[in-house]
């Protein structure tokens, strides 16, 4: 596994964890893996309304570096890039669940608003 850019000191394992997964999309760019387990960029940038091209490119970078996600070029003309969650960035996503259902409670619990997940639309089936 690649070692990151990030490596302490830190206070504690929260402060650990927080480190790899801070910034609005890295959480969801997890999600989109798990869900989906194999996307390609255009497939992320879909599945993650706002997010912007340089935000994305940057935080699979940082993420890829932190091996939490696998990087796979084919060649091939044009080039074809796909990304896939290691085990590694599996199992901190099994470890973000709890926190994933604390936030679902929150919404239901204060009424708040919730985004449509996009289609997925791609033609062949997985």
């Amino acid at each position: 596994m690649a070692k990151g850019s990030r490596s302490g000191p830190y206070v504690c394992g929260i402060d650990a964890a927080l480190d790899v997964v801070s910034g609005k999309w890295k959480g969801l760019i997890l999600w989109e893996l798990d869900a989906h387990g194999v996307r390609r960029f255009a497939e992320l940038r879909r599945g993650l309304p706002g997010v912007s091209e340089k935000m994305l490119t940057h935080h699979l970078r940082e993420m890829e570096a932190d091996g939490l996600v696998h990087r796979e070029v084919y060649a091939e003309v044009p080039p074809r890039v796909e990304y896939s969650l290691t085990e590694h960035g599996r199992t901190l996503n099994q470890a973000l669940g709890p926190l994933g259902t604390w936030g679902t409670e929150r919404i239901r619990r204060e009424g708040c608003e919730r985004r449509q997940p996009q289609p997925d639309t791609r033609s062949s089936p997985r």
